[in-house]
């Protein structure tokens, strides 16, 4: 599955909509940002069940600044709506390939149930 361009409009609906989402916040001026654009890509292939979103900060400037986006690349990762990693910086092929099977293992309804019930 290819990457995938979002707006503003449609930020919620492909967060909430997918299980596995990462969104790859950048800009066409930012070198880190187009070193990375192609290691996003080929991860993208290789993983169809996770949507690869990509925010363009310019052209969604009230986007980043909601998602309080202050260095670019910014990649974020939610599972089922819910954001479970944000980190800045380009992540080199080993490390994004890391990230997505953690983010596949994780269990977001046990961390939200621990997180509302700390006794258990």
């Amino acid at each position: 599955m290819a990457t995938r361009d979002i707006t503003a409009q449609e930020f919620n609906d492909t967060i909430n909509d997918n299980d596995i989402v990462l969104v790859d916040f950048w800009a066409s001026w930012c070198g880190p940002c187009r070193a990375f654009a192609p290691t996003f890509a080929a991860s993208s292939e290789k993983h169809p069940d996770v949507v690869y979103a990509k925010v363009d900060t310019e052209a969604e400037q009230q986007l980043a600044a909601a998602a309080d986006i202050r260095s670019i690349p910014t990649l974020m990762a939610f599972k089922k709506g819910k954001l479970v990693f944000n980190q800045a910086g380009a992540l080199p092929a080993p490390a994004l390939e890391d990230l997505i099977q953690q983010v596949k293992d994780f269990d977001v309804d046990a961390a939200i149930a621990a997180q509302e019930d700390p006794q258990s």
